[in-house]
Protein backbone atom coordinates (compact mmCIF):
# COMPACT_ATOMS: atom_id res chain seq x y z
CA UNK A 1 0.00 0.00 0.00
CA UNK A 2 1.48 3.56 -1.20
CA UNK A 3 1.73 6.67 1.15
CA UNK A 4 -0.82 7.91 0.00
CA UNK A 5 -3.37 5.23 0.40
CA UNK A 6 -2.59 5.09 4.06
CA UNK A 7 -2.80 8.81 3.82
CA UNK A 8 -6.65 8.46 2.53
CA UNK A 9 -7.32 5.47 4.55
CA UNK A 10 -6.97 7.46 8.12
CA UNK A 11 -9.97 9.67 6.72
CA UNK A 12 -12.05 6.79 6.94
CA UNK A 13 -14.50 6.98 10.24
CA UNK A 14 -14.78 3.96 12.30
CA UNK A 15 -17.97 2.40 12.77
CA UNK A 16 -18.70 3.32 16.17
CA UNK A 17 -18.73 6.67 15.35
CA UNK A 18 -20.68 7.02 12.32
CA UNK A 19 -23.55 4.83 14.68
CA UNK A 20 -23.57 8.06 16.84
CA UNK A 21 -24.13 10.58 13.59
CA UNK A 22 -27.13 12.27 13.97
CA UNK A 23 -28.06 11.71 10.11
CA UNK A 24 -27.28 8.47 10.61
CA UNK A 25 -29.78 8.02 13.82
CA UNK A 26 -32.37 9.75 12.24
CA UNK A 27 -32.53 7.13 9.26
CA UNK A 28 -32.41 4.37 11.66
CA UNK A 29 -35.30 5.58 13.91
CA UNK A 30 -37.13 2.48 14.51
CA UNK A 31 -35.22 -0.06 12.39
CA UNK A 32 -33.56 -3.07 14.47
CA UNK A 33 -29.90 -2.11 15.57
CA UNK A 34 -28.87 -4.96 13.43
CA UNK A 35 -29.44 -3.94 10.10
CA UNK A 36 -27.96 -0.09 11.40
CA UNK A 37 -24.70 -1.81 11.84
CA UNK A 38 -25.08 -3.96 8.71
CA UNK A 39 -25.62 -0.78 7.14
CA UNK A 40 -22.84 1.49 8.30
CA UNK A 41 -20.24 -1.45 8.17
CA UNK A 42 -21.17 -1.79 4.30
CA UNK A 43 -20.74 1.74 3.83
CA UNK A 44 -17.32 2.06 5.39
CA UNK A 45 -16.30 -0.75 3.60
CA UNK A 46 -17.43 0.79 0.13
CA UNK A 47 -15.69 4.06 1.31
CA UNK A 48 -12.65 1.94 1.71
CA UNK A 49 -12.32 0.23 -1.72
CA UNK A 50 -13.12 3.54 -2.94
CA UNK A 51 -10.02 5.20 -1.25
CA UNK A 52 -7.78 2.50 -2.31
CA UNK A 53 -8.70 2.38 -5.81
CA UNK A 54 -8.39 6.40 -5.44
CA UNK A 55 -11.65 6.75 -6.57
CA UNK A 56 -11.87 9.91 -3.53
CA UNK A 57 -9.31 11.84 -5.09
CA UNK A 58 -7.85 14.54 -2.42
CA UNK A 59 -11.65 13.95 -0.54
CA UNK A 60 -11.17 15.62 2.76
CA UNK A 61 -11.79 13.70 6.10
CA UNK A 62 -15.25 15.34 6.26
CA UNK A 63 -16.27 14.87 2.52
CA UNK A 64 -15.30 11.05 3.40
CA UNK A 65 -17.83 11.36 6.19
CA UNK A 66 -20.43 12.53 4.66
CA UNK A 67 -19.97 9.75 1.43
CA UNK A 68 -20.32 7.05 4.60
CA UNK A 69 -23.01 9.12 5.88
CA UNK A 70 -24.75 8.78 2.16
CA UNK A 71 -24.28 5.15 1.94
CA UNK A 72 -25.32 4.23 5.22
CA UNK A 73 -28.66 6.40 4.91
CA UNK A 74 -28.59 4.55 1.35
CA UNK A 75 -28.42 1.17 2.83
CA UNK A 76 -31.03 1.31 5.58
CA UNK A 77 -33.55 2.87 2.92
CA UNK A 78 -32.83 -0.62 1.26
CA UNK A 79 -32.67 -2.95 4.04
CA UNK A 80 -36.05 -1.40 5.15
CA UNK A 81 -38.15 -1.33 2.00
CA UNK A 82 -39.99 -4.34 0.73
CA UNK A 83 -38.29 -5.84 -1.98
CA UNK A 84 -41.74 -7.63 -3.29
CA UNK A 85 -43.26 -4.67 -3.53
CA UNK A 86 -45.64 -2.38 -5.88
CA UNK A 87 -44.12 -1.62 -9.94
CA UNK A 88 -45.57 0.32 -12.49
CA UNK A 89 -45.58 -1.77 -15.48
CA UNK A 90 -45.10 0.69 -18.73
CA UNK A 91 -43.28 -2.19 -20.68
CA UNK A 92 -46.52 -2.88 -22.70
CA UNK A 93 -45.76 -6.68 -21.41
CA UNK A 94 -48.83 -8.15 -20.06
CA UNK A 95 -47.59 -11.52 -18.97
CA UNK A 96 -43.94 -9.45 -17.29
CA UNK A 97 -42.22 -12.69 -15.79
CA UNK A 98 -40.04 -10.41 -13.63
CA UNK A 99 -43.07 -7.71 -12.68
CA UNK A 100 -45.23 -10.81 -11.46
CA UNK A 101 -46.84 -12.26 -14.42
CA UNK A 102 -50.34 -11.58 -14.09
CA UNK A 103 -51.92 -9.28 -12.54
CA UNK A 104 -54.66 -10.54 -9.73
CA UNK A 105 -58.09 -9.73 -10.02
CA UNK A 106 -59.39 -7.59 -7.52
CA UNK A 107 -61.91 -10.24 -6.26
CA UNK A 108 -58.46 -12.63 -5.75
CA UNK A 109 -57.17 -10.00 -3.81
CA UNK A 110 -59.99 -9.20 -1.95
CA UNK A 111 -60.67 -12.75 -0.89
CA UNK A 112 -56.75 -13.31 0.37
CA UNK A 113 -57.41 -10.06 2.36
CA UNK A 114 -60.40 -11.16 4.11
CA UNK A 115 -60.86 -15.12 4.18
CA UNK A 116 -57.35 -15.57 4.96
CA UNK A 117 -55.92 -12.78 7.52
CA UNK A 118 -56.65 -15.24 10.27
CA UNK A 119 -57.62 -18.82 10.55
CA UNK A 120 -59.10 -20.31 7.35
CA UNK A 121 -60.94 -23.35 5.85
CA UNK A 122 -57.70 -25.22 4.02
CA UNK A 123 -57.94 -28.87 4.87
CA UNK A 124 -60.39 -29.32 7.10
CA UNK A 125 -64.35 -30.65 6.01
CA UNK A 126 -66.70 -28.16 7.84
CA UNK A 127 -69.62 -30.32 8.24
CA UNK A 128 -67.62 -33.81 9.42
CA UNK A 129 -64.73 -32.03 11.12
CA UNK A 130 -62.70 -34.55 9.31
CA UNK A 131 -59.12 -33.76 7.28
CA UNK A 132 -60.60 -33.44 3.91
CA UNK A 133 -58.76 -32.75 0.36
CA UNK A 134 -57.06 -29.23 0.02
CA UNK A 135 -58.00 -29.11 -3.93
CA UNK A 136 -61.04 -30.07 -3.75
CA UNK A 137 -62.85 -27.08 -4.53
CA UNK A 138 -60.38 -25.81 -7.56
CA UNK A 139 -61.45 -29.15 -8.86
CA UNK A 140 -64.70 -28.74 -8.87
CA UNK A 141 -63.91 -25.53 -10.65
CA UNK A 142 -62.19 -26.67 -12.91
CA UNK A 143 -64.30 -29.87 -13.73
CA UNK A 144 -67.19 -27.08 -14.39
CA UNK A 145 -64.98 -25.08 -16.75
CA UNK A 146 -63.67 -27.69 -18.91
CA UNK A 147 -65.59 -31.24 -17.88
CA UNK A 148 -62.64 -33.06 -16.86
CA UNK A 149 -63.10 -36.04 -14.63
CA UNK A 150 -60.96 -34.81 -12.59
CA UNK A 151 -57.95 -32.19 -11.35
CA UNK A 152 -55.76 -30.64 -9.60
CA UNK A 153 -53.29 -28.20 -8.91
CA UNK A 154 -49.25 -28.02 -7.73
CA UNK A 155 -47.03 -24.85 -7.94
CA UNK A 156 -46.44 -24.79 -11.96
CA UNK A 157 -46.42 -25.89 -14.85
CA UNK A 158 -42.95 -27.57 -15.12
CA UNK A 159 -44.19 -29.66 -11.41
CA UNK A 160 -47.04 -30.61 -13.09
CA UNK A 161 -45.49 -32.32 -16.61
CA UNK A 162 -42.88 -33.67 -14.40
CA UNK A 163 -45.12 -34.98 -11.20
CA UNK A 164 -47.29 -36.50 -13.96
CA UNK A 165 -44.85 -38.09 -16.18
CA UNK A 166 -43.14 -39.78 -13.02
CA UNK A 167 -46.63 -41.27 -12.19
CA UNK A 168 -47.46 -42.06 -15.59
CA UNK A 169 -44.41 -43.37 -17.04
CA UNK A 170 -41.76 -44.07 -14.36
CA UNK A 171 -38.67 -46.07 -15.88
CA UNK A 172 -40.97 -46.57 -19.00
CA UNK A 173 -40.80 -44.81 -22.74
CA UNK A 174 -42.57 -41.63 -23.54
CA UNK A 175 -42.64 -40.43 -26.98
CA UNK A 176 -42.48 -36.76 -27.79
CA UNK A 177 -41.59 -34.98 -31.51
CA UNK A 178 -38.87 -33.03 -31.77
CA UNK A 179 -40.21 -30.13 -32.55
CA UNK A 180 -41.76 -29.59 -29.04
CA UNK A 181 -38.91 -30.60 -27.06
CA UNK A 182 -39.07 -26.81 -25.96
CA UNK A 183 -36.96 -24.75 -23.14
CA UNK A 184 -39.14 -22.87 -20.98
CA UNK A 185 -37.75 -19.74 -18.82
CA UNK A 186 -34.71 -20.12 -16.66
CA UNK A 187 -33.12 -22.10 -19.45
CA UNK A 188 -35.46 -25.45 -18.08
CA UNK A 189 -35.31 -27.62 -20.85
CA UNK A 190 -38.22 -30.57 -21.42
CA UNK A 191 -35.55 -33.13 -21.81
CA UNK A 192 -34.36 -32.27 -17.88
CA UNK A 193 -37.73 -32.16 -16.66
CA UNK A 194 -38.01 -35.59 -18.15
CA UNK A 195 -34.87 -36.99 -17.05
CA UNK A 196 -35.85 -35.91 -13.76
CA UNK A 197 -39.28 -37.86 -13.82
CA UNK A 198 -37.58 -40.95 -14.36
CA UNK A 199 -39.31 -41.30 -18.18
CA UNK A 200 -37.41 -42.41 -21.10
CA UNK A 201 -37.43 -39.77 -23.93
CA UNK A 202 -38.07 -40.61 -27.26
CA UNK A 203 -37.92 -38.27 -29.83
CA UNK A 204 -39.78 -38.80 -33.10
CA UNK A 205 -40.09 -37.02 -36.39
CA UNK A 206 -37.88 -34.05 -37.39
CA UNK A 207 -37.97 -30.25 -35.83
CA UNK A 208 -40.17 -29.38 -38.79
CA UNK A 209 -41.92 -31.83 -39.23
CA UNK A 210 -44.20 -35.11 -37.24
CA UNK A 211 -46.20 -37.27 -38.96
CA UNK A 212 -48.44 -40.06 -37.47
CA UNK A 213 -46.01 -42.74 -38.73
CA UNK A 214 -43.48 -41.08 -36.51
CA UNK A 215 -45.48 -42.19 -33.22
CA UNK A 216 -46.92 -45.29 -34.57
CA UNK A 217 -43.18 -46.84 -35.09
CA UNK A 218 -42.25 -45.90 -32.59
CA UNK A 219 -44.31 -47.23 -29.77
CA UNK A 220 -42.76 -50.76 -28.09
CA UNK A 221 -44.17 -52.79 -25.25
CA UNK A 222 -42.11 -50.30 -22.81
CA UNK A 223 -44.15 -47.41 -24.36
CA UNK A 224 -46.05 -45.50 -21.46
CA UNK A 225 -47.74 -42.26 -22.95
CA UNK A 226 -47.05 -39.99 -25.77
CA UNK A 227 -46.51 -36.42 -25.09
CA UNK A 228 -47.71 -33.48 -27.08
CA UNK A 229 -46.42 -29.90 -25.99
CA UNK A 230 -48.21 -27.05 -27.53
CA UNK A 231 -45.10 -24.41 -28.27
CA UNK A 232 -46.44 -21.74 -26.56
CA UNK A 233 -43.28 -19.80 -26.48
CA UNK A 234 -42.28 -20.53 -29.81
CA UNK A 235 -43.37 -20.76 -33.62
CA UNK A 236 -42.19 -23.13 -36.28
CA UNK A 237 -43.15 -21.70 -39.64
CA UNK A 238 -42.87 -22.26 -42.90
CA UNK A 239 -42.29 -26.08 -44.20
CA UNK A 240 -43.77 -27.57 -41.26
CA UNK A 241 -46.27 -30.60 -39.99
CA UNK A 242 -47.45 -31.69 -37.13
CA UNK A 243 -50.01 -34.31 -36.14
CA UNK A 244 -53.38 -33.13 -34.50
CA UNK A 245 -54.24 -34.01 -30.86
CA UNK A 246 -57.41 -35.62 -32.56
CA UNK A 247 -54.96 -38.57 -34.77
CA UNK A 248 -52.74 -38.64 -31.42
CA UNK A 249 -55.54 -39.62 -28.82
CA UNK A 250 -56.50 -42.34 -31.67
CA UNK A 251 -53.07 -43.56 -31.67
CA UNK A 252 -52.45 -43.52 -27.72
CA UNK A 253 -55.56 -45.51 -27.16
CA UNK A 254 -55.47 -48.31 -30.30
CA UNK A 255 -52.08 -48.96 -28.31
CA UNK A 256 -53.61 -48.50 -25.41
CA UNK A 257 -50.74 -45.66 -24.22
CA UNK A 258 -51.38 -42.37 -22.09
CA UNK A 259 -51.68 -39.41 -24.13
CA UNK A 260 -50.41 -36.22 -22.20
CA UNK A 261 -51.27 -32.89 -23.39
CA UNK A 262 -49.10 -30.22 -22.18
CA UNK A 263 -51.34 -26.95 -23.55
CA UNK A 264 -48.45 -24.27 -21.41
CA UNK A 265 -49.76 -21.21 -21.14
CA UNK A 266 -53.34 -22.84 -21.21
CA UNK A 267 -56.40 -21.29 -21.69
CA UNK A 268 -60.37 -21.04 -20.54
CA UNK A 269 -61.62 -19.26 -23.57
CA UNK A 270 -60.76 -19.05 -27.20
CA UNK A 271 -58.00 -16.35 -27.04
CA UNK A 272 -59.01 -15.75 -31.15
CA UNK A 273 -62.12 -13.17 -30.46
CA UNK A 274 -59.10 -10.81 -29.46
CA UNK A 275 -57.41 -10.96 -32.91
CA UNK A 276 -54.88 -13.94 -32.21
CA UNK A 277 -54.05 -16.86 -34.20
CA UNK A 278 -56.26 -19.97 -32.67
CA UNK A 279 -54.53 -21.45 -29.24
CA UNK A 280 -55.60 -24.99 -27.56
CA UNK A 281 -58.28 -24.19 -24.69
CA UNK A 282 -58.30 -26.50 -21.81
CA UNK A 283 -61.83 -27.48 -22.34
CA UNK A 284 -61.00 -28.40 -26.33
CA UNK A 285 -57.83 -30.25 -25.02
CA UNK A 286 -60.63 -32.66 -22.63
CA UNK A 287 -63.32 -32.87 -25.10
CA UNK A 288 -61.17 -34.12 -28.10
CA UNK A 289 -59.69 -37.32 -25.64
CA UNK A 290 -56.41 -36.11 -23.93
CA UNK A 291 -55.84 -38.29 -20.75
CA UNK A 292 -53.89 -35.80 -18.73
CA UNK A 293 -53.89 -32.06 -19.59
CA UNK A 294 -51.54 -29.91 -18.01
CA UNK A 295 -51.17 -26.19 -18.06
CA UNK A 296 -50.04 -22.89 -15.81
CA UNK A 297 -52.57 -20.90 -13.86
CA UNK A 298 -50.90 -17.45 -13.97
CA UNK A 299 -50.91 -17.00 -17.42
CA UNK A 300 -53.58 -17.03 -20.07
CA UNK A 301 -55.62 -18.15 -17.01
CA UNK A 302 -54.54 -14.57 -15.37
CA UNK A 303 -54.52 -15.84 -11.45
CA UNK A 304 -51.81 -17.36 -9.28
CA UNK A 305 -48.61 -18.89 -9.92
CA UNK A 306 -49.54 -22.49 -10.39
CA UNK A 307 -49.78 -25.84 -12.33
CA UNK A 308 -52.75 -27.36 -13.71
CA UNK A 309 -53.70 -30.89 -14.18
CA UNK A 310 -56.54 -32.22 -15.41
CA UNK A 311 -58.08 -35.48 -16.69
CA UNK A 312 -59.01 -39.29 -15.96
CA UNK A 313 -59.71 -39.68 -12.41
CA UNK A 314 -57.86 -42.72 -11.95
CA UNK A 315 -54.67 -41.24 -13.36
CA UNK A 316 -55.05 -37.39 -11.48
CA UNK A 317 -55.89 -39.11 -8.38
CA UNK A 318 -52.51 -41.51 -8.89
CA UNK A 319 -50.71 -37.71 -9.01
CA UNK A 320 -52.16 -37.27 -5.76
CA UNK A 321 -51.20 -40.29 -4.38
CA UNK A 322 -47.34 -39.52 -5.50
CA UNK A 323 -45.17 -38.58 -3.31
CA UNK A 324 -43.79 -35.53 -5.09
CA UNK A 325 -46.55 -34.26 -4.88
CA UNK A 326 -46.34 -32.89 -1.24
CA UNK A 327 -42.94 -31.25 -2.78
CA UNK A 328 -44.87 -29.31 -5.07
CA UNK A 329 -48.55 -28.88 -3.23
CA UNK A 330 -49.34 -25.12 -3.15
CA UNK A 331 -50.64 -23.40 -0.36
CA UNK A 332 -53.85 -21.30 0.52
CA UNK A 333 -52.40 -18.16 -1.08
CA UNK A 334 -52.36 -19.69 -4.12
CA UNK A 335 -55.72 -21.38 -3.51
CA UNK A 336 -57.54 -18.77 -2.95
CA UNK A 337 -55.98 -16.82 -5.30
CA UNK A 338 -56.91 -19.33 -7.92
CA UNK A 339 -60.55 -20.33 -6.43
CA UNK A 340 -61.48 -16.15 -7.06
CA UNK A 341 -60.51 -16.22 -10.78
CA UNK A 342 -61.91 -19.58 -11.51
CA UNK A 343 -65.13 -18.02 -10.00
CA UNK A 344 -65.03 -15.28 -12.78
CA UNK A 345 -64.89 -17.76 -15.56
CA UNK A 346 -67.79 -19.27 -14.79
CA UNK A 347 -69.77 -16.02 -16.36
CA UNK A 348 -67.18 -15.34 -19.56
CA UNK A 349 -68.25 -11.79 -19.78
CA UNK A 350 -67.70 -11.23 -16.12
CA UNK A 351 -63.65 -12.80 -16.28
CA UNK A 352 -63.36 -10.20 -19.54
CA UNK A 353 -64.19 -7.10 -17.38
CA UNK A 354 -62.66 -8.24 -14.24
CA UNK A 355 -59.69 -10.31 -15.29
CA UNK A 356 -56.89 -7.92 -15.47
CA UNK A 357 -55.28 -10.19 -18.26
CA UNK A 358 -58.10 -10.02 -20.67
CA UNK A 359 -58.82 -6.43 -19.21
CA UNK A 360 -55.67 -5.72 -20.75
CA UNK A 361 -55.93 -7.53 -23.96
CA UNK A 362 -59.04 -6.08 -24.98
CA UNK A 363 -57.80 -2.42 -24.39
CA UNK A 364 -59.25 -0.78 -27.88
CA UNK A 365 -56.51 1.16 -29.90
CA UNK A 366 -58.52 4.59 -29.36
CA UNK A 367 -58.59 4.20 -25.51
CA UNK A 368 -55.29 3.63 -25.52
CA UNK A 369 -54.21 6.36 -27.91
CA UNK A 370 -55.89 9.03 -25.50
CA UNK A 371 -54.06 8.18 -22.47
CA UNK A 372 -51.02 8.29 -24.72
CA UNK A 373 -52.29 11.55 -25.67
CA UNK A 374 -52.64 12.87 -22.42
CA UNK A 375 -49.31 11.52 -20.99
CA UNK A 376 -47.51 13.24 -23.41
CA UNK A 377 -49.06 17.02 -23.05
CA UNK A 378 -48.57 16.72 -19.10
CA UNK A 379 -44.55 15.67 -19.47
CA UNK A 380 -44.82 18.33 -22.45
CA UNK A 381 -45.99 20.62 -19.89
CA UNK A 382 -44.39 20.08 -16.83
CA UNK A 383 -40.26 18.87 -18.13
CA UNK A 384 -40.64 21.79 -21.11
CA UNK A 385 -36.90 20.68 -21.66
CA UNK A 386 -38.04 16.96 -22.63
CA UNK A 387 -39.16 15.76 -26.18
CA UNK A 388 -41.89 13.37 -25.75
CA UNK A 389 -44.25 12.21 -28.28
CA UNK A 390 -46.79 9.79 -29.16
CA UNK A 391 -46.08 6.69 -31.54
CA UNK A 392 -47.21 3.98 -33.01
CA UNK A 393 -46.14 0.61 -31.55
CA UNK A 394 -46.69 -2.47 -30.39
CA UNK A 395 -47.71 -4.58 -27.15
CA UNK A 396 -46.82 -8.38 -26.49
CA UNK A 397 -48.64 -10.90 -24.20
CA UNK A 398 -45.45 -12.15 -22.92
CA UNK A 399 -43.92 -14.78 -20.23
CA UNK A 400 -44.12 -17.35 -23.46
CA UNK A 401 -47.23 -16.63 -24.04
CA UNK A 402 -48.77 -16.15 -27.66
CA UNK A 403 -45.45 -15.64 -29.20
CA UNK A 404 -45.01 -13.82 -32.18
CA UNK A 405 -48.68 -11.83 -32.21
CA UNK A 406 -48.56 -8.57 -31.10
CA UNK A 407 -50.90 -6.08 -30.42
CA UNK A 408 -51.30 -2.16 -32.03
CA UNK A 409 -50.15 0.41 -29.28
CA UNK A 410 -49.69 3.77 -28.86
CA UNK A 411 -46.56 4.81 -27.15
CA UNK A 412 -45.23 7.62 -25.24
CA UNK A 413 -41.61 8.19 -26.56
CA UNK A 414 -39.16 10.15 -24.10
CA UNK A 415 -36.00 11.78 -24.98
CA UNK A 416 -33.85 13.68 -22.48
CA UNK A 417 -30.77 16.07 -23.84
CA UNK A 418 -29.24 15.71 -20.47
CA UNK A 419 -29.49 11.98 -20.12
CA UNK A 420 -29.28 9.28 -22.48
CA UNK A 421 -32.21 6.76 -22.68
CA UNK A 422 -29.96 4.46 -20.44
CA UNK A 423 -29.68 6.64 -17.60
CA UNK A 424 -33.22 7.35 -17.67
CA UNK A 425 -34.69 4.34 -17.50
CA UNK A 426 -32.50 3.21 -15.03
CA UNK A 427 -33.53 6.17 -13.10
CA UNK A 428 -37.26 5.73 -13.24
CA UNK A 429 -36.53 2.25 -11.82
CA UNK A 430 -35.53 4.35 -9.23
CA UNK A 431 -38.62 5.61 -8.36
CA UNK A 432 -41.37 5.11 -5.85
CA UNK A 433 -42.66 3.07 -6.89
CA UNK A 434 -40.63 1.74 -9.73
CA UNK A 435 -41.03 2.49 -12.96
CA UNK A 436 -40.14 -0.44 -15.78
CA UNK A 437 -39.95 0.88 -19.35
CA UNK A 438 -38.58 -0.53 -22.20
CA UNK A 439 -35.65 1.60 -24.94
CA UNK A 440 -35.85 1.28 -28.47
CA UNK A 441 -34.14 3.90 -31.47
CA UNK A 442 -32.16 6.03 -28.24
CA UNK A 443 -36.17 6.39 -27.02
CA UNK A 444 -37.30 5.30 -23.65
CA UNK A 445 -41.48 4.08 -24.35
CA UNK A 446 -44.06 4.02 -22.26
CA UNK A 447 -46.74 1.70 -23.13
CA UNK A 448 -50.27 2.73 -21.80
CA UNK A 449 -51.74 -0.46 -22.31
CA UNK A 450 -50.09 -2.23 -18.72
CA UNK A 451 -50.85 0.73 -16.63
CA UNK A 452 -53.28 -0.29 -13.99
CA UNK A 453 -56.09 2.19 -12.65
CA UNK A 454 -54.60 4.72 -10.78
CA UNK A 455 -51.00 4.41 -12.21
CA UNK A 456 -51.25 7.27 -14.42
CA UNK A 457 -50.87 10.59 -12.21
CA UNK A 458 -47.66 7.98 -10.40
CA UNK A 459 -46.61 7.72 -13.50
CA UNK A 460 -46.32 10.96 -14.89
CA UNK A 461 -44.96 12.40 -11.49
CA UNK A 462 -42.18 9.76 -11.87
CA UNK A 463 -41.32 11.07 -15.12
CA UNK A 464 -41.55 14.53 -14.85
CA UNK A 465 -39.35 14.25 -11.60
CA UNK A 466 -36.35 12.34 -13.54
CA UNK A 467 -36.74 15.12 -16.19
CA UNK A 468 -36.48 17.77 -14.03
CA UNK A 469 -33.30 16.17 -12.58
Amino acid sequence: MTTDEEKGLRKLPAVEVMLQDAAVQAAAEGVPRRLVVEAVRTAVERVREQLVKGACGGASEEAVRQEVVRLSVDRLAWATRPHFRKAINATGIILHTGLGRAVLPPRALRQIQEELSGYSVLQLDVETGQRSQRDARIEWLLKQLTGAGAATVVNNNAAATMIVLNTVAKGREVIVSRGQLVEIGGSFRLPDVMAASGAHMVEVGTTNKTHPADYENAITENTAAILRVHPSNYRVVGFTAEVPLSELVAIARAHEVVLIDDVGAGALIDFSQFGFAKEPTLPESVAAGADVVTASADKLIGASQGGIILGRSDLVNAVRKNPIARMVRVDKMTLAALEATLMLFLDESLAMREVPTLRMLRRELPEIARQAKRIVKAVAKRAPGASAAAVDGFSQMGSGSLPEQNLATRLVAIQSAGMDPDALASALRQQDPPVFTRIQSDRVLLDPRTLQDGEEATLIDAVVHVLNG
